[in-house]
């Protein structure tokens, strides 16, 4: 890692436990009690209305489970891959094992039958149709703007290539029903 990639995640390393107590994000937990690779949080959603492949219709303030890679974590263990085949691979496999757990956190939560979904916000949504999500484009362009500028120093971290910030940050989306369909 080079001394300025090194400095910026020293840094993040820093503000990372900050950003957790301020965000309201929980650790989902696997089997054995030890920390995913998600941190989740309940939110209403403000976005456009929805309709899922299944049927289901997210509006707005409908209770979803706002799912966050833990990316501290990620950046360590990317590090270590020279290729972004590589490094989507593990990302891949990474969430894939994460999402019986967040099946769990949600039976465990007291707003189960309130919850409509799962929902995240990544540039790194290449094979999330294979893992069950559904992508949509953020329409607020000021919005799109903001994640893009918040997801830009960790993908400078992770990556080598500049040409890979043009992809937009985009909404993923799952169904309560589709993810204890797959996952439970």
């Amino acid at each position: 890692m080079g001394r300025l990639r090194y400095c910026f995640f020293k840094f993040w390393c820093l503000l990372d436990p900050i950003y957790f107590l301020c965000s309201r994000l929980e650790y989902v937990r696997d089997k054995e009690n030890n920390r995913d690779i998600f941190r989740v949080r309940l939110t209403k959603y403000k976005g456009r209305e929805i309709i899922l492949s299944d049927g289901t219709k997210i509006k707005k303030n409908d209770l979803l489970l706002k799912i966050h890679l833990h990316n501290v974590y990620l950046m360590k263990e990317l590090n270590r891959f020279k290729s972004e085949i590589q490094k989507g691979r593990y990302i891949y496999s990474k969430t894939e094992k994460g999402l019986p757990n967040i099946v769990q956190y949600l039976r465990n939560h007291s707003q189960f039958h309130n919850v409509k979904g799962i929902i995240g916000i990544t540039i790194l949504n290449k094979g999330s149709e294979r893992l069950g999500f559904e992508t949509f484009s953020i329409q607020n362009p000021f919005y799109k703007w903001y994640k893009l500028l918040t997801f830009t120093p960790m993908y400078l971290i992770i990556q080598y290539r500049f040409d890979s910030l043009k992809r937009p940050p985009k909404y993923l989306m799952m169904s309560k029903e589709k993810l204890l369909k797959l996952y439970g």
